[in-house]
């Protein structure tokens, strides 16, 4: 199936593929996958996952997947990885000439909880991952049209931020429900039921059969599985998923009016109601019976239902209301795990230069600065810039017990402005917190699919929004490089006239967001290219 003259080595093949090519190709498919799904065509869409499954193209992403993210260092039980290359195109040929499947056990491990206990976790093979990789990427747009509207774990464009916006737009009204189900399900990977699964997955069943009884080793020992789809593999989140999506529907349908929200990331999801005894004795019932067809349970220890006023801890965030005003804030274990994460990696570092230091401190306050941006967290930031400044010059003290302070601060902390106590070397400025910008998220729409035509100039707009900064910059170069003209009606772009970007390929510009990628157009343009281009792939994720 390769164009590729067997005579260039495998290496040069690997690294010589057009990624913008192989993912336009698949994203083909996946449109049409959606399309056929809303024309009640199940047997075309079925045809066309079919049609993925053998698709050189998806085996090529598929082996990309798994060797680029963050378990690719991780090996089964056959100890081998893909590191490099020429590895890595033998994957691709491997998985193509494939003509019988035999998925090897996983590898049993065990990571520690915040609670203490300890979550296991099956690691499959490299090979079996990639297998589950491409089986995934026919899946998925079958599995994003029958979502619940407000699921928001392990979705293409969707994320924590909107799981917890949908959460202020449900409960900041004065006519907002008050009581909240919090919702916990007893080992949801591990125990969803085998039979369901093979029912109700729109999968290849021999293949997900084999995957389903392929055990697991652990202490060198074999054990088989009888139940659930289990944690740590590529596609065990979208079956979860599958398995959990309906609830929502059959809420709306059957308490309308009654102020019911449901709102679910991966397996955590809270219920909101108008009283405790209507959560409790008609809402709970109904979840129960919903969970039970599917071999689930409710936690009874975490499952609880709280008063708004109280307040919940969901996601790392703390939902409540003070005299009928929500704010959402950090949770204090949220505060907790940063300032303890900040500390021990001071502390262990105690003999590192001062630039080492800075460079590995500042991703971890840079990310959970931009997990909580979107809340109330101006006050929380500046705290946590004061915990770290007292921990850093501590670590400083410890260093030259000999020292006085002025001599310990000339050393480690600069001064540029008004500002009086940057801890700073050569090039390298340790970042404030508190000088992390607060923005509102912005909700994706519910009904917005990724892989449907119908939504492609949505997400095109919704990637500008998100990414503003980087938006303005790529317009202002295109404006210019264009000579200040419209690609599509050849008419001069104004200054203050109302302009979009144009986007070949959302997935690709997430890693390389190069020039060649974008076209500036104005408003109106930019919505008729969308309509003109209804036969090809325009826009990704």
């Amino acid at each position: 199936m390769s164009n590729t003259n067997d005579t260039v080595p495998l290496t040069k093949k690997w690294e010589n593929i057009n990624w913008y090519k192989t993912q336009r190709k698949v994203r083909q498919i996946q449109t049409r996958i959606v399309k056929y799904l809303k024309q009640g065509k199940i047997w075309k869409a079925k045809k066309l996952q079919r049609l993925l499954r053998k698709s050189f193209y998806a085996t090529q992403i598929s082996v990309k997947r798994v060797t680029s993210n963050k378990g690719k260092k991780t090996s089964g039980v056959d100890n081998q990885i893909w590191k490099s290359s020429q590895r890595k195109w033998k994957a691709v040929i491997e998985i193509q000439n494939m003509k019988k499947y035999n998925p090897l056990p996983l590898k049993r491990v065990f990571i520690k909880k915040k609670n203490g206990k300890n979550r296991p976790l099956g690691i499959p093979t490299m090979k079996d991952r990639a297998v589950q990789a491409l089986h995934l990427i026919a899946l998925e747009p079958a599995a994003e049209f029958r979502a619940d509207e407000n699921s928001y774990g392990f979705r293409t464009w969707r994320s924590r931020a909107d799981a917890i916006e949908q959460c202020f737009i449900a409960l900041a009204k004065k006519v907002s429900p008050e009581w909240i189900l919090e919702g916990d399900i007893k080992g949801c990977f591990d125990n969803i039921n085998h039979n369901w699964i093979k029912n109700n997955i729109p999968i290849d069943k021999e293949t997900l059969n084999k995957w389903l009884k392929s055990g697991y080793i652990y202490k060198k020992k074999l054990f088989p599985t009888h139940s659930g789809s289990p944690q740590g593999g590529i596609i065990s989140p979208a079956i979860a998923n599958i398995a959990l999506d309906g609830l929502e529907k059959i809420l709306k349908n059957k308490f309308q009016k009654k102020k019911v929200n449901y709102i679910r990331y991966a397996d955590d999801f809270i219920i909101t109601g108008e009283s405790k005894y209507f959560l409790e004795n008609e809402i709970k019932p109904v979840v129960i019976k919903f969970l039970t067809e599917r071999g689930l349970e409710l936690s009874e220890e975490k499952t609880k239902i709280t008063h708004i006023e109280e307040g919940i801890n969901y996601l790392g965030y703390n939902i409540r209301k003070y005299k009928n005003k929500l704010l959402i804030k950090p949770s204090k274990d949220s505060i907790k795990g940063i300032k303890r994460k900040i500390k021990d990696t001071i502390w262990s570092l105690k003999q590192a230069k001062q630039e080492v230091l800075i460079k590995i401190l500042n991703p971890i306050i840079r990310e959970w600065g931009n997990q909580y941006r979107h809340v109330v967290s101006k006050v929380i930031f500046s705290e946590i810039d004061n915990y770290i400044f007292w921990t850093l010059w501590r670590w400083a003290k410890r260093r030259h017990p000999n020292k006085n302070k002025k001599w310990i601060k000339k050393k480690y902390f600069k001064s540029e402005g008004y500002r009086k106590w940057i801890f700073k070397e050569k090039e390298q400025t340790l970042i404030k917190l508190s000088e992390t910008k607060i923005e509102r998220h912005i909700k994706i729409r519910n009904k917005a699919n990724p892989f449907d035509k119908e939504h492609e100039l949505y997400f095109e707009r919704r990637w500008s929004q998100i990414h503003k900064s980087l938006s303005n910059k790529i317009k202002h170069k295109l404006w210019i490089s264009q000579d200040y003209k419209c690609p599509t009606c050849k008419e001069l772009i104004e200054y203050d006239t109302q302009k979009e970007l144009h986007i070949s390929n959302v997935m690709i510009l997430r890693k390389s967001p190069a020039l060649k990628r974008f076209k500036l157009l104005h408003k109106r343009c930019h919505e008729i290219q969308h309509n003109i281009n209804q036969d090809c792939f325009k826009c990704g994720y």
